[in-house]
């Protein structure tokens, strides 16, 4: 079934915020843009969870938004990671977005000020009237202590430049819900529940294993859009151990960061309060990607 804004279809991934010396790593933020780039993936999405945006700091927020939209101007899409608790703050990032030349931005829930399903619309409301730039709803109630009702997003469904959801609340009768109520693109928020999403009509993920192996993640992409059903459940039950291993082993981002230092790609390093995984999980960690067969 045709949804809006199908372009953005496919792999985009939730590119980390590199560290060193507790400074942002611009050259290797670059880096991890042209290896998203090479790999074929559909969008980046920066300053995001995977991208610690709530410990960025205003100007820092902007600056690696400005930088990645730069890196991958004429190359690849931008989804911008442009959401807050503050309905103006979230305002002032999503316009940045627009200014800077982002093509579309991700607006997580407002979130520990728990509004009401009342204050989620006018919130997402005043964001789709006042700026001209295609916004991906973030609904992640895992983190953010509220969810958005499939009520609620079929009545933000009116707004035209409202064409997406980042789907993370793990519910399928949520996505359905959506699905057969609106013409909105659906995108997996969670890696492991990317093909039964798509089953149900989702048209893609937005993805953290996706820093590593993103090419797999395409290929089972592509595979179900193509109607090869076998070979997408291939390619699920390959990337489910990864994900499942991984992205259990502690909260987002600490795995996917250790997995990439582990690769050589970044230097692992956090802003507290994430602190890094222990020994052991070290251990578990290693011994997965090895299965794997990528480390």
């Amino acid at each position: 079934m045709k949804t809006r804004f199908e372009t953005f279809a496919g792999l985009s991934v939730a590119i980390i915020t590199p560290f060193k010396n507790g400074q942002v790593d611009y050259n290797t933020l670059q880096e991890q843009v042209e290896f998203q780039v090479v790999a074929g993936s559909t969008a980046i999405v920066p300053v995001g969870t995977t991208g610690e945006s709530p410990t960025l700091s205003f100007e820092e927020h902007e600056r690696v938004l400005h930088a990645v939209v730069e890196a991958a101007r004429g190359k690849i899409k931008v989804i911008a990671g442009s959401g807050a608790n503050s309905t103006q703050e979230a305002l002032h990032l999503t316009q940045f977005a627009k200014k800077v030349g982002a093509d579309a931005a991700l607006v997580v829930t407002p979130y520990y000020n728990k509004p009401t399903q009342e204050g989620i619309f006018q919130h997402y409301k005043l964001l789709a009237e006042s700026v001209d730039i295609p916004i991906c709803i973030y609904n992640i109630p895992g983190r953010c202590a509220r969810n958005i009702e499939p009520e609620t997003i079929i009545q933000l469904a009116q707004f035209p430049n409202i064409g997406m959801v980042k789907e993370s609340t793990g519910s399928m009768d949520q996505t359905s819900s959506i699905l057969a109520n609106t013409d909105l693109t659906v995108l997996s928020g969670d890696d492991s529940l990317t093909l039964p999403l798509m089953s149900l009509g989702a048209k893609g993920v937005v993805s953290v294993v996706g820093n590593i192996i993103p090419k797999d993640i395409i290929a089972l992409c592509n595979a179900f859009a193509e109607g090869k059903i076998e070979q997408a459940q291939e390619w699920h039950y390959k990337t489910y151990a990864l994900c499942r291993n991984m992205l259990s082993l502690s909260t987002n981002p600490i795995p996917i960061k250790a997995a990439m230092k582990m690769l050589e790609r970044d230097t692992g390093e956090l802003r507290l309060p994430m602190t890094p995984l222990s020994e052991t999980e070290e251990q578990k960690l290693r011994k997965t990607l090895e299965n794997y067969g990528i480390l």
